[in-house]
């Protein structure tokens, strides 16, 4: 999944760059560990939606975002006032609780 992630914070983060951040401004990447779930957000101050494109089979370009949106099991986009965040979330198997040691004097 830690490649999955890398791979979705590189796709956003060059997405918010090229169409996202006027000249000037600058974009920020958040990283979210909960128990059972990873969430990705970045966020820029340039106007619009991203959408999901369909480009043709020599294209270079626009597989961005199909390719998060099958990676990630939830994405979305929210609207600011200026800007947007769009964000992924990844579910994770949540860790176990911790076994308690034993020692010599406890048993």
């Amino acid at each position: 999944m830690v490649e999955d992630i890398k791979l979705c914070v590189s796709e956003l983060a060059t997405n918010a760059l090229l169409h996202g951040a006027p000249p000037g401004r600058e974009f920020c990447v958040g990283l979210h560990r909960g128990k059972e779930l990873v969430r990705l957000e970045v966020r820029d101050s340039g106007p619009g939606q991203p959408a999901v494109q369909r480009p043709g089979d020599d294209a270079c370009s626009g597989r961005g975002l199909r390719l998060v949106g099958e990676l990630a099991d939830d994405f979305g986009v929210d609207d600011h006032v200026v800007g947007k965040t769009v964000w992924l979330v990844f579910k994770t198997v949540a860790a176990p609780d911790p076994v308690p040691l034993t020692t010599p004097e406890s048993s």
